[in-house]
């Protein structure tokens, strides 16, 4: 029998740009339970919540000040055990965000690690001088303590500070943070930043323009040691499930990670899929290849034992404005919509445990924000002051960073047509959409065209298709703005039955604003099959009498699933 998280669509929650139930602009706990009936009715089994633990909320709630509790901000502790309690009637498990790489300078152990309090000397990673290392926000990652007189490292924001594991009383704290919230009745853990844990040495570091001293720190054996002893000692006992965010990871590094004989994560998060039309991560814009997109794609789905598949989360561009066309995103007559349709059948017929960011499955897009000061990521902020000492010129500054900015995922949920998108009666902390008065969820519930409709038509075929979720991945085809591939049913894992034996699925996606027309065998061979999903709502191959020699046309942006027996 599969586990449940192979079983499952895991959908994202960003809790401060969800819904607000207090109006006082900031998304909430009770606005995440108001929510959860339309949750179940899209069809998801899991809710993973990005950080609402307890937290002065520099970088909006992962920079933790206390595990143990809930922040204000967010609600309650009862709150939690609600919403517990309340997704488990209708089915839905719930994942917490674990950071447990670094915590909030003004959590306890922090304070008195800086006081040199007993037992706490070595909590955090500390120096009478720095090394040159750079952080993962493009400054230092050093900071001076007045109180202490040394320095302490932060691999992200000054307020940062990370854990040192070379102190085992860490680890057991760790572990008594997962108990408490497994107690509780949560299924698991997203582990943030979790191939960062372990620094081998505090050696000065090859100089880089991003990020200088990584290969002292990324992926190294301490950091495998500490996930097969979180896994053996806490995990496995509760059955938890884990996905962890793995920084710059490459193949070879995930399957150290994540395969199934190591026993230390279930999955990994990486990013080369979202880079092929980006330099230096995802900062700097280059031509986007669909080509480049299949053979990257390729590369994980074969590699690893199972993929976690995301296209949107809370630090990346909205992908309908990313890899799709946005342009007058939910107006009639666009391509907004059908691109937005192209993409879900992407993620939704990879071999993998599929995840969906608030607000993908109706098409959001990037914010519409006219200048840097509506911005509120930290990380954009630092990234112009890093472009502007290298004398980049401000329009070139701002064009970029509209592009890569974390914002633009988290611009709040856009509910109705209403005042603020229907997320809050008050300001919201973060701008809305101007889009929100055609685009939202309200106009598109009872719409069976819609987007919202065409992600509740593919969570619904991935969980009837043994095929998708269980199958073999193949590339097939790739020649300009189309890409093809087949999941084939194979003698591997799947639930054992007749009526999967010997199927195959063939996806065409055309990465464009213009008809695209495929040749030759590979053509031909499609004409053989029936459509099991269309973005277009086409019925058939060909016309009827139409011979199977012409050319196969796809129309811009058009998705196809076709079936063969």
């Amino acid at each position: 029998m599969a586990v449940w998280w192979k079983e499952r669509v895991v959908y994202q929650i960003y809790p401060r740009s969800f819904q607000d139930s207090n109006g006082d602009g900031v998304g909430d706990i009770p606005g995440i339970i108001g929510r959860l009936p339309l949750l179940a009715e899209l069809g998801v089994g899991a809710l993973w919540l990005s950080p609402v633990y307890k937290s002065p909320q520099i970088d909006n709630g992962y920079d933790i000040s206390d595990y143990l509790n809930i922040d204000p901000l967010f609600g309650t502790m009862a709150d939690m055990d609600r919403l517990i309690a309340g997704a488990k009637k209708l089915g839905l498990k719930i994942v917490m965000d674990l950071v447990i790489n670094h915590t909030s300078d003004e959590h306890e152990w922090f304070q008195k690690s800086r006081r040199r309090e007993p037992g706490y000397e070595d909590y955090y990673i500390w120096r009478p001088a720095p090394n040159n290392w750079t952080s993962f926000f493009m400054e230092g990652a050093w900071t001076f303590d007045e109180l202490r007189g040394e320095y302490y490292l932060h691999l992200f924001h000054k307020k940062q500070p990370d854990l040192n594991y070379r102190n085992p009383r860490v680890l057991e704290e760790v572990k008594r943070i997962l108990k408490f919230w497994l107690d509780r009745g949560v299924a698991g853990f997203r582990c943030d930043v979790i191939n960062v844990l372990w620094k081998e040495s505090l050696e000065d570091g090859k100089k880089s323009l991003m990020l200088t001293g990584l290969e002292h720190y990324k992926c190294r054996e301490g950091n495998h040691e500490i996930l097969k002893t979180l896994r053996q000692e806490v995990l496995d006992p509760y059955g938890a499930f884990t996905v962890g965010e793995t920084a710059m990871v490459n193949l070879e590094e995930a399957k150290l990670l994540s395969g199934a004989a190591r026993r230390e994560l279930d999955m990994v998060f990486y990013f080369d899929h979202l880079e092929v039309d980006r330099r230096f991560a995802r900062f700097v814009p280059k031509k986007f290849r669909a080509g480049e997109l299949l053979r990257r794609l390729a590369g994980w789905q074969r590699g690893l034992d199972w993929n976690a598949l995301y296209l949107e989360n809370h630090d990346q561009s909205r992908i309908v404005s990313h890899y799709g066309s946005d342009a007058g995103a939910g107006e009639t007559g666009t391509f907004w919509e059908r691109s937005a349709k192209l993409l879900a059948v992407l993620e939704f017929t990879l071999r993998g445990t599929p995840f969906v960011y608030q607000g993908q499955e109706i098409g959001m897009t990037n914010f519409d924000f006219r200048g840097l000061e509506r911005v509120k990521d930290i990380e954009t902020h630092n990234l112009d002051r890093l472009m502007k000492k290298l004398l980049l010129p401000a329009p070139l500054r701002w064009k970029w960073l509209r592009l890569s900015s974390r914002d633009n995922a988290r611009t709040p949920f856009q509910w109705d047509a209403g005042p603020e998108a229907g997320f809050s009666a008050g300001a919201p902390w973060l701008g809305v959409n101007g889009n929100h008065s055609r685009l939202n969820y309200a106009a598109q519930r009872d719409d069976p065209a819609s987007v919202l409709s065409f992600y509740k038509r593919m969570i619904r075929f991935r969980s009837e298709s043994d095929t998708i979720k269980y199958g073999e991945f193949r590339p097939l085809y790739a020649k300009g703005p189309v890409i093809a591939y087949e999941r084939r049913t194979s003698a591997g894992e799947r639930p054992s039955g007749p009526a999967a034996d010997g199927e195959r699925i063939v996806v065409l996606l055309n990465f464009s604003g213009k008809k695209a027309k495929l040749s030759g065998g590979f053509a031909i061979g499609l004409f053989g099959g029936e459509i099991a999903v269309s973005n277009t709502e086409r019925t058939a191959l060909r016309e009827p009498g139409s011979p199977p020699r012409r050319p196969f046309t796809l129309e811009p942006w058009e998705a196809l699933a076709i079936r063969f027996h």
